[in-house]
């Protein structure tokens, strides 16, 4: 099958960073995109103003670019923080206080999937009562993301970047997932399968295909060592995703590698192998 027959969107949280966020949008329809993904582009507030969300979505709007995914405030990110849904305090209620403004941004811009980073464990506090807040604002979330007919991404990290991050493997996410849809009867909690952190795992990548692609609501790549563009690494990156339509994932592949010491756009080589 090959690489063009998947459906690639920019990770524009990581790729074209060299550019202002609002510039982002232009460049990846210049390099051929028309679908791009973000994480919470405005890490200091999970509430930004209203100014900056419209002038955002114009951008995309200008571009021609639609996007495919966002993350709901996730704290500092690129950072050490790896979300706040479950952290209690303060971090919560910012998160609690995003998933309104998120989730009507999706909306205006006809993004159909929301990510919510589970959060790092907190020295000193019990994991099961960071578990019990994490599933209630998950319940919260899940159901904003399905009023505006958005799935709710749980994703697994990897260890050696986040090591205390609790979801650290593909099954480990989907039973967050299972909980979730337990609680609100949506339906609409699916699992995030990122293969570079999976394979940072020393996850059997074929098996989470087989077991969970039914249960996938959006698919990461990113080749390893070095969470470089395809070709830099060692992942079979193409059967993987070969795999991935064998099993009957239809959706969007993001691109959420590091283009290295060149600019982004002379990172998308590898499509045209």
């Amino acid at each position: 099958m090959g690489y063009p027959d998947h459906r690639f969107d920019v990770n524009l949280s990581i790729l074209f960073t060299e550019l202002p966020l609002l510039e982002r949008p232009a460049a990846a329809a210049a390099a051929g995109f028309t679908a791009v993904e973000l994480w919470w582009p405005w890490i200091e507030t999970p509430t930004p103003p209203q100014a900056e969300l419209d002038a955002l979505r114009r951008a995309l709007d200008d571009a021609g670019t639609q996007l495919v995914g966002l993350n709901f405030y996730a704290g500092r990110l690129p950072g050490p923080d790896r979300g706040a849904l479950s952290l209690p305090g303060a971090e919560s209620d910012r998160f609690r206080a995003n998933v309104e403004v998120a989730s009507a941004f999706a909306a205006a811009t006809g993004c159909r999937a929301l990510n919510a980073l589970y959060g790092n464990r907190v020295e000193g506090v019990d994991p099961a009562a960071q578990d019990e807040l994490a599933l209630e604002n998950l319940a919260l979330a899940a159901r904003a993301a399905h009023g505006v007919g958005a799935v709710l991404l749980i994703e697994a990290l990897n260890r050696p970047e986040s090591p205390r991050y609790p979801l650290l493997s593909a099954r480990s996410a989907v039973e967050v997932a299972d909980k979730v849809n337990e609680a609100t009867g949506l339906g609409n909690a699916t699992f995030l399968l990122d293969l570079y952190h999976l394979s940072m795992n020393g996850e059997d990548l074929g098996q989470v295909i087989k077991a969970y692609a039914a249960r996938t609501g959006h698919v990461q790549i990113a080749d390893n060592p070095g969470r470089g563009a395809p070709g830099t690494g060692s992942l079979p990156l193409e059967r993987l995703l070969d795999e991935l339509a064998d099993a009957g994932y239809a959706g969007m592949v993001g691109l959420e590698y590091k283009p290295g010491d060149r600019p982004s756009a002379e990172s998308f080589g590898w499509l045209g192998s």
